[in-house]
C-alpha cells in the first residue's frame, strides 16, 4: 500500500511538473495573450470568453497547448470559487434536448430571459455533430433568439464546425469550464444534432431535460427510449390554444410512463410540466422544478458525484480520441490501412484480423 501511494504521488507532481514546464516553456507574446484572456474572461468580458473558446477548439498544436494552460486557470480559479462555497459547484449546468418541431430555440429564449431578469447569467452552449455538412443548426437559433443574444447577462456559442461527436464533445466540456469562470451560473447545454449527441450531453450536465410537443405517439416515435430513461424532466411544449388539450394528455402519458422506467438517482423522481414560450405560462414552473431538483441534488451529495464521474467519463473520451489519432496517423498504419481496407470489402479477410495486422504493426514499430 505505502508503495502504491508513492508511486501515485510521483505521478502527481510529474503531471504538475508537466503544467509548470508548460508555463515556463510560453514566450512573452503568449503569456501575455493567456493574461489578457484570463483576466478578461474572470472580469466577464464576452469578448475574451468567446476568444478563450475559440482557443480551445482549435486544432493547431501549439495553441492546443495554450488552451491547456488556459483551462488550468480557469480551474484553478473555480475550485478556488467552490472551496468559498462549501465544496459545492457555482455554476448549473442543464442539457436540454427533443425531437425537431419542439421549440427548443423560443424556450431557451423565454427561460433565458426570465433567469438574466431574475439576476442570473446564462450562457448557451450547443453540441451539433453535423454542424460541418449543413452549417449548424444554432447559426440560425442565434438568429432567432434575437432578445437573448442582445442581453449583456447571456452568451450564445454555435457549435464548433468539428464534424465529430468526439471533438464537439470535448470543446463543449472545455468551454462550459470557460463559461463558468466567466462567471455564468446557468450553462444551457443543447443538442441540434440527433443520435449520440444526447447521450453525449446527458454525460456533461448536471440535470438533463427533454423538450416535447405536444403530438400524437406516432410523431414521437424518434424520441428514443434511452433518452427518455435519461430525462430529469420532461417538459411538454407550446402548451397553448388548441393545443393546450393534447398538451395535457401527452403529459399523462408520460407521468404515467416515466413511472415504470429505472429511476436515476435516489433523490429525484422524473417530473413532466406543461410550457407555452408564447405566453410563457408554465416557464416560472419549469425553472422552479429545476431549482428543486438542484437543491436535492447537491443535499444527499449526488449532484458533486456525477461531476466526478463525468470528469472520468470525458477524460477517458480524450484518451480514446487521442490514441485513436496517433493510431490513424502512424506512418505504418497509414500505409497498410488501403490495402487492408481494399480486402476486407471485398471478403478476403475478416475485419477483425485486418484490425489485428495494423495494430501488430503499430506496436512492433
Amino acid at each position: 500500500m505505502p508503495f502504491i501511494y508513492y508511486k501515485i504521488c510521483q505521478q502527481g507532481r510529474a503531471v504538475s511538473k508537466a503544467v509548470g514546464q508548460q508555463i515556463q516553456d510560453l514566450s512573452g507574446p503568449e503569456q501575455r495573450l493567456l493574461s489578457k484572456l484570463q483576466e478578461g474572461l474572470i472580469g466577464g468580458q464576452r469578448a475574451s470568453l468567446a476568444e478563450s473558446i475559440t482557443l480551445v477548439e482549435t486544432q493547431h498544436p501549439r495553441k492546443k497547448e495554450l488552451a491547456q494552460v488556459m483551462l488550468q486557470r480557469v480551474l484553478a480559479y473555480r475550485k478556488e470559487q467552490e472551496s468559498r462555497n462549501g465544496g459545492k459547484p457555482v455554476a448549473f449546468r442543464v442539457g436540454l434536448s427533443g425531437p425537431p418541431g419542439a421549440g427548443k430555440s423560443s424556450f431557451i429564449e423565454v427561460l433565458g430571459k426570465m433567469l438574466t431578469a431574475r439576476g442570473h447569467k446564462v450562457s448557451v452552449l450547443a453540441v451539433d455533430p453535423s454542424s460541418c455538412t449543413t452549417g449548424g443548426s444554432l447559426l440560425g437559433d442565434k438568429t432567432r433568439m434575437t432578445e437573448l443574444s442582445r442581453d449583456m447577462n447571456a452568451f450564445i456559442r454555435p457549435s464548433p464546425a468539428s464534424g465529430t461527436l468526439g471533438g464537439v464533445t470535448r470543446t463543449t466540456n472545455e468551454a462550459i469550464v470557460l463559461c463558468e469562470g466567466a462567471g455564468y451560473d446557468i450553462v444551457l447545454v443543447e443538442t441540434v444534432g440527433v443520435g449520440q449527441s444526447e447521450f453525449a450531453v446527458a454525460d456533461m450536465v448536471d440535470m438533463f431535460v427533454l423538450l416535447i410537443p405536444p403530438a400524437g405517439g406516432d410523431e414521437l416515435q424518434g424520441v428514443k427510449r434511452g433518452i427518455i430513461e435519461r430525462a430529469d424532466l420532461v417538459v411538454v411544449t407550446k402548451s397553448d390554444g388548441d393545443l393546450v388539450v393534447p398538451a395535457r394528455r401527452i403529459q399523462t402519458e408520460y407521468t404515467s410512463a416515466l413511472k415504470l422506467l429505472r429511476r436515476q438517482s435516489k433523490s429525484w423522481n422524473p417530473k413532466v410540466v406543461r410550457a407555452s414560450s408564447y405566453t410563457s405560462e408554465g416557464i416560472p414552473e419549469v425553472w422552479a422544478k429545476m431549482e428543486s431538483y438542484r437543491e436535492a441534488m447537491l443535499a444527499s451529495g449526488e449532484l458533486q458525484g456525477r461531476r466526478r464521474a463525468q470528469q472520468k467519463v470525458w477524460m477517458w473520451s480524450l484518451i480514446q480520441e487521442n490514441v485513436l489519432l496517433h493510431f490513424q496517423n502512424h506512418p505504418s498504419v497509414r500505409d497498410g490501412l488501403p490495402q487492408l481496407e481494399e480486402r476486407v470489402t471485398k471478403g478476403d479477410i475478416s475485419p477483425g484480423l485486418a484490425a489485428d495486422l495494423l495494430l501488430k504493426a503499430f506496436l512492433s514499430s
